[in-house]
């Protein structure tokens, strides 16, 4: 998701933002997302090539450098890991030894205590606390396309940091919801149980699972239904989710459903994984058309009656990825 937060940033808030990731692997394949993205945006006639062209040149990528001062002059950074509390911490405690002491320190979370991270938030050579410059965002995917950000102050966030965490979302041209930080926040306390309720539905025999799902799009309006909703999202998603509102509140009624833990042990995990509660197969992508130097300089994202995806012939970039740490202009 890391990416879709990258591009938004760069397009609609049209700041400056460097991505940052272990993998190489993956900070090409998101830089290449994000030449399609443009590819497609000129393809639909809404940017021209000028444009996207300053949008692409908002983007930079500096590997996984955080502790060798590539983000000296960041003024907010958005971390966008997996939701491993574990993984979360050590990355708030490099931030808060290595970015600079006026940068606000935002996780992308959809479950994880904020008020528990930002006490992870603390300068190693200094011991210095930065909690209160912790916030959360909850970003929906897909980011170009989904409205919503749940915004999470912790404890401990200073009034003047969650004013400027909404403004940046405003800016990103986000509808902003308030949540207080307790377990799920707003969304995920009432989609998750709903899921997982599905699920039981579904393992005890009452429904089928297209029953299910058809009884939810046409009975209730939905546009998917709830199965198919938990493979979009990720099943291990999912259950990592049920699990945190089951261990922080200690109410039974987010027990998960036996059979998501199964699905997930057996790695179906969704369309991620190509099965979940349904199957799904894409072809492979074709490879993008090379492009001559006249087409690279004038239209290196092709044009509104050209090739969708002409911009990825242009990227042989090194990576960016999952963490993006915007700066402003």
């Amino acid at each position: 998701m890391g990416i879709g937060i990258a591009y938004v940033a760069a397009k609609t808030a049209g700041v400056q933002v460097v991505l940052s990731d272990r993998s190489q692997q993956q900070l090409t394949k998101g830089l290449q997302f994000v030449d399609s993205l443009l590819g497609k945006e000129v393809k639909k006639g809404r940017l021209n090539n000028e444009e996207a062209s300053r949008v692409r040149g908002r983007i930079s990528a500096a590997g996984d450098s955080v502790e060798q001062g590539a983000f000296g002059e960041v003024d907010l950074v958005v971390e966008a890991v997996a939701e491993s509390l574990p993984i979360k911490q050590a990355i708030f405690g490099s931030l808060a030894t290595h970015l600079p002491p006026h940068a606000i320190l935002a996780s992308n979370t959809s479950s994880i205590s904020l008020s528990t991270l930002a006490a992870s938030a603390v300068n190693s050579k200094t011991g210095e606390s930065r909690a209160r410059q912790v916030v959360g965002f909850h970003f929906f995917n897909p980011v170009p396309v989904m409205k919503l950000v749940e915004l999470i102050p912790a404890l401990q966030t200073d009034s003047s940091v969650l004013d400027v965490a909404r403004g940046f979302a405003e800016r990103m041209g986000k509808t902003v919801t308030l949540s207080a930080d307790t377990p799920g926040f707003i969304s995920n306390r009432l989609l998750m149980p709903f899921i997982n309720e599905a699920i039981i539905t579904l393992e005890t025999g009452i429904a089928s699972k297209e029953d299910i799902d058809t009884t939810l799009k046409l009975g209730m309006a939905h546009p998917m239904g709830p199965l198919q909703l938990a493979d979009f999202i990720g099943l291990d998603t999912c259950l990592s989710i049920m699990k945190v509102l089951q261990d922080e509140t200690g109410d039974s009624k987010y027990r998960p459903a036996v059979l998501l833990g199964r699905m997930v042990a057996a790695g179906y995990h969704g369309k991620k994984t190509g099965r979940g509660f349904y199957s799904y197969t894409a072809p492979p992508a074709p490879p993008p058309r090379k492009l001559t130097a006249e087409e690279g300089n004038e239209n290196p994202y092709g044009d509104s009656e050209g090739d969708v995806d002409v911009g990825l012939g242009r990227l042989l970039l090194k990576d960016q990825g999952a963490q993006s740490k915007v700066k402003s202009k």
